[in-house]
């Protein structure tokens, strides 16, 4: 079996790029509301509620269960923790040459 070099974890992970982009930006915007939902210094309870979720699922937040997240679901707890989400396309042949 020979050794491969992978860029990111998703890269080695993931069957198709598609999907291992899909999981970096999800797994992204995970990391930032996690720190945000830390900052708050909130119980659980609480903080579930100013997020508009229940206590379950912001603990799999929490937990770092990047799967039982869509991309859709984390933008929209990005903006109800008052988080500005900013997105930039770029060709991807110009950020490798």
């Amino acid at each position: 079996m020979a050794n491969e070099c992978f860029d990111d974890i998703w890269d080695a992970l993931e069957d198709t790029p598609q999907e291992a982009v899909n999981m970096r930006l999800r797994s992204q915007l995970m990391r930032k509301l996690v720190e945000r939902v830390r900052s708050w210094d909130l119980s659980q309870k609480e903080a579930a509620k100013r997020l508009g979720t229940t206590q379950p699922r912001l603990n799999n937040l929490l937990a770092g269960k990047v799967s039982a997240f869509s991309l859709d679901a984390l933008v929209k707890l990005t903006a109800s923790a008052h988080l500005v989400l900013k997105v930039e396309v770029v060709d991807e042949e110009l950020v490798t040459a």
